[in-house]
């Protein structure tokens, strides 16, 4: 990667929908240089994929959008840990972090009771020791970014 990869990687991140014209024009680039940049950086596993980001409060499905930051015992691995993740329903992410704890984990709970459940089968079946859990009230918006954070 070089800095016009970092460039274009930026420019994604901000607005994923932008035209390979307009993503061109931004970098110095004609449309088919930066389509190819942005495809080899695909097939490289640079850039993983493209998503959607929902504001909360817009989401139909309604429920809790928590943050679980997890210790796992000293007798569960990372790898036994993502397997463990994938299958519990409602995890949205699991991210390997620095600091006092060994992961955040963003997921989804329909009521109260469902986050108690699946905090329940986080200790029981994934092997985590600690968790703290927090309760996302709305995404603050970022001025000039499209989709907010």
């Amino acid at each position: 990667m070089d800095r016009l990869d970092r460039e274009i990687l930026g420019i994604l991140q901000g607005d994923a929908r932008i035209s390979y014209r307009d993503l061109g024009v931004r970098v110095g680039l004609s449309a088919n240089a930066a389509a190819d940049r942005v495809r080899r950086m695909l097939r490289d596993g640079v850039i993983r994929g493209f998503t959607t980001i929902v504001d909360p409060a817009a989401d139909t499905r309604g429920g809790l959008v928590v943050f679980i930051d997890i210790t796992l015992r000293q007798d569960t691995g990372n790898d036994e840990f993502e397997r463990a993740v994938a299958k519990l329903p409602g995890i949205t992410e699991a991210v390997h972090v620095t600091g006092a704890y060994d992961y955040l984990v963003r997921a989804r709970a329909a009521d109260p009771a469902a986050l108690d459940s699946l905090l329940r089968r986080l200790k029981t079946e994934a092997g985590v020791a600690q968790s703290s859990t927090r309760i996302a009230l709305r995404a603050a918006d970022r001025p000039g970014a499209p989709g907010g954070l």
